[in-house]
């Protein structure tokens, strides 16, 4: 089914053929028919409709597989009675998986991408050079990467005139995209991610312009509706911001790596019961999910201080209007331990203003600290502290159960998000994290709403209960995900 991000992509090929683009850096999501595109249908173009059949072309991929697949592809294509009708000029001497041959002196040759050497072309295409598990080896990765870098431009006939394409979905930050880009080589960079980020939006040297005008806005609806790309989001935050956003950081991320949390995890019942001091940040979106976007999420993260350690316990996390989140804002004051400190964002418009004295009054009996969020620096600062935490191994992670069976799905979530930080889709848990780690840390000295009695005292003079009883433990309708003391009622703290 035609979409525009096809039309785009042959657009920018028939640049290369007018000799408009030597260098043609294509980055899209998979299941884009770029491949289709690019390696079957240009060369078998140019060769019949362009009467250019004597063009040479190398092709290559991450392995044999692909690059057999696609000749083959092209081969039938040109084989074909409804080819060999309208161009019969175009006659194939040599047919094999690998390698065309036409009469013209044109060839097509595919070699896997380990495998290039002596081979030239007119054009040389690119296609998917790393395989998903080959750009998580540094060792895979860099050698494709020299490979490219180094001998990339030896595998053309005229230095000049001979076309480079590179057409993938972005794997690593160090893929060999990010080379192109990095080194800023002279490549046309067509980038075409799943959902429009307005931020990112791509104008090209031919005058194309990516047509989304909304943020979240989809590739292709209609082959990739909102519950589709909702599936594969599933896969985790790293791969789809990679692969379907095009906007890939490395796995250990880059304030937070992943291997800080080894070990980290901890069954809830061996973690500690006395002695902890208590805050559930908030970080509020209060928008809906709605068709054709992608909006962030409001999230609620419960964390507990004993001495030099912290224990995040659980994160409630939604999409929902701010009446709802309000509520369930107060559902979790509820069942969360008494005396826990409730740190919400407080914007310095009117409106914010407004929205405090909202969740003051709605929050009558609960220990309530609003913070500004002007002057507090930006968001990887204030994310810093709690990063040199978890790095010399004091965050937890709590789990309910023990970690060597099963993971809860909050943590995963969790960890990919704060682990692509901060290049991720969403960075809504990460500002909550911090936000209840510099609340235990630092005790941020703003005013605090002892929302029981409805003034507001300073820090200094309020006594926190550090104990951990539960308030009342009702029922939680949550969310995705939720907190650990929503789910495992019976713990004993």
């Amino acid at each position: 089914m035609l979409n525009w991000h096809i039309v785009a992509i042959c657009q920018h090929l028939e640049a290369v053929t007018r000799g408009d683009i030597t260098r043609l850096l294509v980055n899209v999501p998979p299941g884009s028919s770029k491949s289709m595109i690019v390696s079957v249908l240009w060369p078998a173009w140019e060769w019949g409709p362009c009467g250019r059949p004597s063009l040479r072309y190398l092709t290559t991929s991450f392995n044999d597989a692909a690059v057999s697949r696609d000749t083959i592809k092209s081969r039938d294509l040109m084989l074909s009675d409804w080819y060999k009708a309208l161009w019969p000029e175009v006659v194939l001497t040599r047919t094999g998986e690998k390698r065309l041959g036409n009469t013209a002196t044109g060839a097509r040759v595919a070699v896997a991408f380990g495998s290039l050497t002596g081979q030239r072309g007119d054009r040389f295409i690119v296609d998917d050079p790393h395989s998903t598990e080959g750009a998580e080896s540094e060792a895979d990765r860099m050698r494709a990467s020299r490979r490219f870098i180094e001998g990339g431009t030896n595998r053309l006939n005229d230095q000049t005139r001979s076309a480079l394409i590179v057409i993938m979905q972005r794997l690593h930050a160090d893929d060999i995209s990010g080379q192109i880009l990095k080194r800023k080589m002279p490549y046309v960079h067509l980038l075409i991610p799943m959902e429009f980020e307005v931020e990112r939006r791509t104008t090209t040297s031919i005058g194309w312009t990516d047509p989304r005008t909304r943020d979240g806005e989809l590739l292709d609806p209609k082959r990739f509706p909102r519950a589709a790309v909702t599936e594969l989001q599933g896969m985790g935050s790293f791969a789809y911001a990679g692969q379907y956003q095009q906007r890939p950081t490395a796995r250990e991320g880059g304030m937070f790596k992943r291997h800080w949390f080894a070990g980290k995890i901890i069954d809830a019942s061996t973690a500690p019961k006395t002695g902890l001091t208590w805050c559930r940040a908030w970080d509020f979106a209060a928008t809906r999910e709605k068709p054709g976007k992608s909006p962030d999420w409001s999230v609620g993260l419960l964390m507990a201080r004993q001495g030099r350690d912290y224990y995040v316990f659980g994160i409630k996390r939604m999409r929902e209007t701010a009446g709802v989140v309000q509520r369930t804002v107060r559902d979790m004051a509820e069942i969360d331990p008494v005396g826990t400190t409730i740190r919400i964002p407080q914007d310095p418009s009117q409106a914010g203003v407004a929205q405090v004295e909202s969740y003051v009054a709605a929050m009558s009996g609960f220990p309530l600290k609003p913070q500004l969020t002007s002057g507090r620096g930006d968001k990887a600062a204030r994310a810093q502290p709690v990063g040199i935490q978890a790095e010399f191994g004091h965050i937890y992670l709590v789990n309910s159960g023990p970690p060597d069976e099963y993971i809860d799905d909050w943590i995963e979530t969790f960890l990919d998000e704060v682990c692509t930080f901060p290049a991720g889709t969403h960075d809504d848990q990460v500002d909550a994290f911090a936000d209840a780690f510099n609340e235990l840390a630092l005790g941020e000295d703003t005013p605090f709403y002892s929302a029981s009695a409805g003034r507001r005292e300073s820090l200094a003079v309020v006594e926190r209960d550090t104990g951990s009883d539960f308030g009342d433990n009702g029922d939680n309708d949550g969310g995705d995900v939720g907190s650990l003391f929503s789910r495992s009622q019976g713990l004993a703290f």
